[in-house]
C-alpha cells in the first residue's frame, strides 16, 4: 500500500464529487487508509477560459492538459476525469487505468418557462457550450436561438435563473451526483438527444509504469462500461472528433453483444448522418472504428471539411 496516493482533479463541485467517489471506492476495496488520500485541485485551461467558446481554443485536452502534466511529473498518483472530457489519444506514458460503472447517459432539459424542448416558443434562447447539444437542438427546433453558455453546473443554473437563456441542457448524471436532480424540468430520451461519447462515465488515469497504482485501481473497473466506452471512443477517434465537431455516440452492452448508434451533424443541425451497428462485445473497438468509417464515407469530405 503506497504511503500516499494524491488524486488529481479539477476544482468544480462535480469534479470534486467524482474524485471523492473514486477515493471512497478505493477505501472500500483496499482499506480505510485510502479514504485519507489527498485531493490535488488543478486548474485547467478549459477552466480558465470562461468568456469564449472552447472550440476557438482547441479540443478536449483543454480540460486535461495541466492534470496530465502533473501526473507525468509525479506530483499526483492518479487523475479522475469525466470520460467525455478525455481526448481519444492520451499523452505518452499515461494509461486509462479504470472506468467506473456508468451513470445515467441522458441529457436533462432545464427551463424556467417551458416543460420541454418542444414546448419552447419560437425564438426562445437555449444556452449550451456543447456543439453536440446545440446542433441537435437546432435539428429538432430550427426556430430557436442557441447561445454559448459556459461554466460549471451551478453557474449554468444561476445564469438560467437570471434569464440569460430560456432553457439549457445538462448531463443527467451530473445533476444526480450533485443532488440536483429536481432542477431538471424533464429528461430527454437518447432517441431525441443522443449523448456525448462516454457521457455518464468516470475515468481514472495513471502512469503506465506505475504498476502499484494501476493494480489498486483495477477493482474499480466496470467491464461493461469499459466495453461501451471503448466502442464510442473508437468512433470519435475515427472521425477526429474535437470541440469543433458535433458528434454523439452511445454503445450499450447486452451480454456478449454491443449495440452502437452514432451521429454527426453540422453545427446548425441542418445536415446530419447517422449509423447503427451491432456486434460482439469483444470487437467493440473495431465496431466503433467501422461505424466511424461508415459515417465518414456517407458524409463525404466536403461535409467533414466544413467542421474543421
Amino acid at each position: 500500500m503506497p504511503a500516499s496516493l494524491p488524486i488529481g482533479t479539477r476544482g468544480s463541485p462535480l469534479a470534486l464529487w467524482q474524485a471523492e467517489h473514486v477515493r471512497d471506492r478505493l477505501a472500500a476495496h483496499h482499506g480505510p487508509e485510502l479514504g485519507a488520500a489527498s485531493l490535488s485541485v488543478i486548474t485547467t485551461s478549459g477552466d480558465r477560459i470562461q468568456d469564449k467558446p472552447l472550440a476557438d481554443f482547441g479540443g478536449k485536452g483543454l480540460f486535461t492538459k495541466e492534470i496530465d502534466e502533473a501526473l507525468l511529473r509525479g506530483d499526483i498518483a492518479l487523475a479522475v476525469h469525466s470520460m467525455k472530457d478525455l481526448p481519444t489519444q492520451l499523452p505518452d506514458g499515461l494509461c486509462l487505468a479504470a472506468v467506473l460503472p456508468r451513470a445515467d447517459v441522458r441529457d436533462a432539459f432545464l427551463s424556467t418557462s417551458a416543460a420541454s424542448l418542444a414546448a419552447l416558443p419560437a425564438g426562445a434562447v437555449v444556452g449550451t457550450s456543447s456543439l453536440r447539444r446545440g446542433a441537435q437542438v437546432k435539428r429538432a427546433r430550427p426556430d430557436v436561438r442557441v447561445v454559448d453558455f459556459r461554466g460549471n453546473v451551478q453557474t449554468r443554473l444561476r445564469k438560467l435563473a437570471e434569464g440569460v437563456a430560456d432553457a439549457t441542457l445538462l448531463a443527467k448524471a451530473g445533476l444526480d451526483r450533485l443532488g440536483l436532480a429536481d432542477a431538471a424540468t424533464s429528461v430527454l430520451s437518447v432517441g431525441d438527444m443522443l449523448p456525448a461519447v462516454a457521457q455518464g462515465a468516470i475515468g481514472v488515469v495513471a502512469r503506465c509504469d506505475d504498476g502499484e497504482t494501476r493494480a489498486l485501481l483495477q477493482p474499480l473497473n466496470d467491464a461493461a462500461t469499459q466495453t461501451a466506452v471503448t466502442c464510442e471512443r473508437a468512433f470519435l477517434a475515427e472521425l477526429d472528433g474535437s470541440c469543433r465537431t458535433p458528434i454523439a455516440g452511445l454503445a450499450v452492452s447486452e451480454g456478449d453483444t454491443i449495440r452502437f448508434r452514432g451521429l454527426i451533424l453540422s453545427p446548425d443541425g441542418a445536415e446530419w448522418h447517422e449509423v447503427e451497428m451491432t456486434g460482439p462485445g469483444a470487437e467493440a473497438e473495431a465496431i466503433g472504428r467501422q461505424a466511424g468509417e461508415d459515417v465518414r464515407g456517407r458524409a463525404g469530405s466536403a461535409f467533414l471539411d466544413k467542421l474543421t
